[in-house]
């Protein structure tokens, strides 16, 4: 009898025999996977006349029942036997298919196809401002004499002053030397007056003309000096008043400070009209210039714009942001707009005369080509590649590719592009397996 030790060294040899069929079997059957893969069993189902289902979105997912896309979730489509050989070669484009689907299913999928039409192109330039007071209407208010602020009218800061009104009163020795200079003038002219030489008389005047000039040039008003000559009193003090109407940005005087003529006291600005300065992209500068109509809307008052226009283009860009500045003027008489404010501006900027234009959801951007889909018949949708302009307002100019009244796609663009891709890539299939089945 064997020993057991026999035994066992045959039964390994055995099962080492079975190990390396299975082995070969497994290995011929991956160079068949190889040879015939995915796009040959696909052809064969598709040639064959079998039913297939696939996704929408991922379109290397094939199966023969119905069911559900194990990458997405959504529902397998039945994949209808094109009667056309489909795929790029038919379409002119690489990768995409003429695209062949029944009313129903369009009606089910939502397909909206737009006549392509001709007219007016506006771009909109849109960008982010900051509202300014305009320089123009700002006003420094200073003193020209040395002194002392004794009374503080305009004591607050942000407060409105009206052209004329008081702003504060200053004890100079300048001043009150100069009035007393001004009532000598008179009384000297009143006594040249009588003499009865002309050159006499007239050096009276020219006195009296020479010290008013010089409080006037003080700031002393007219009202003032007639007070002057009608009391022939002294005031110690000198009124300044507000140059113009606006609401005081800044304050620097304050009750019992020495002032000096250098200093400013107040800048009041008037904000009735106020600029917007917007930061606009580098690539788009070009076509914003002065005299554009602008509108702007602020968060706080939001479908509400306010209608104003560009006044000047700054000529330098910012080098950390590559942007440049376009200045805005916006009246603002109910003071709805305030320096410091962000807003939202848009510039409408005209593109010339009519124009082919299609809506920006019909175009497909593939990063070297545009491409929309185009209704030829019914049912049937073939990719073309087209030439568009910037965009514009929701439109693409159309530069070349289509005539108008053509139909393209508007909606949804990204199935039908799925199923275009689809049918691309079943072409390539059954081209595959047939080029298969001669090889065997």
């Amino acid at each position: 009898m064997p020993s057991s030790a026999a035994i066992s060294g045959r039964s390994f040899i055995t099962i080492l025999v079975v190990v390396v069929l299975l082995c070969a079997a497994g290995f011929g059957l991956y160079q068949l996977g190889r040879h015939t893969g995915p796009a040959s069993q696909t052809a064969t189902a598709i040639s064959a006349g079998e039913k297939t289902y696939t996704c929408p979105m991922h379109p290397q997912i094939i199966r023969h029942e119905p069911g559900k896309c194990p990458i997405c979730g959504m529902d397998l489509v039945l994949v209808e036997e094109p009667t056309e050989k489909p795929g790029g070669a038919e379409s002119g484009i690489p990768g995409l298919g003429v695209v062949e689907i029944d009313p129903r299913k369009q009606q089910l999928m939502g397909v909206v196809t737009t006549a392509v039409t001709r007219q007016p192109v506006h771009r909109t330039v849109r960008a982010v401002g900051l509202v300014t007071a305009d320089e123009s209407r700002l006003s420094d208010v200073h003193t020209k004499v040395e002194g002392w602020i004794e009374k503080l009218y305009a004591d607050q800061t942000g407060k409105i002053v009206r052209r004329g009104e008081p702003l504060l009163t200053i004890y100079s020795p300048e001043l009150v030397s100069a009035q007393e200079e001004y009532l000598v003038a008179l009384r000297s002219r009143q006594r040249l007056a009588g003499s009865p030489f002309p050159e006499v008389r007239k050096s009276g005047e020219s006195l009296v003309a020479a010290a008013r000039q010089r409080l006037h040039l003080w700031d002393i008003s007219d009202a003032d000096i007639r007070r002057l000559e009608e009391t022939e009193q002294v005031r110690r003090s000198l009124t300044l008043y507000a140059p113009a109407t606006g609401y005081i940005m800044e304050k620097e005087a304050v009750a019992g400070m020495r002032v000096m003529p250098e200093m400013t006291l107040f800048r009041l600005a008037d904000l009735s009209r106020v600029w917007v300065e917007a930061e606009i992209y580098e690539s788009e500068a070009p076509i914003v210039a002065a005299g554009q109509t602008a509108t702007l809307t602020l968060q706080a008052r939001p479908g509400q714009p306010l209608t104003g226009q560009v006044s000047y283009i700054y000529p330098t860009v910012e080098a950390m942001t590559r942007t440049l500045r376009a200045r805005l003027e916006f009246p603002n008489p109910n003071l709805e707009l305030k320096p410091g404010m962000y807003a939202d501006v848009e510039i409408k900027v005209p593109m010339g005369e009519e124009q082919l234009v299609i809506p920006e959801q019909a175009a497909l951007d593939t990063g070297t080509r545009k491409v929309v889909f185009v209704k030829e018949g019914e049912g049937r949708f073939v990719p073309r590649e087209v030439a568009l302009g910037p965009r514009a307002a929701g439109y693409y100019p159309v530069l070349g590719g289509l005539t108008e009244g053509e139909q393209v796609v508007s909606s949804p663009n990204f199935l039908i592009d799925s199923e275009s891709r689809f049918q691309a890539a079943a072409g390539a299939m059954t081209s595959g397996g047939e080029h298969a089945g001669h090889g065997q």
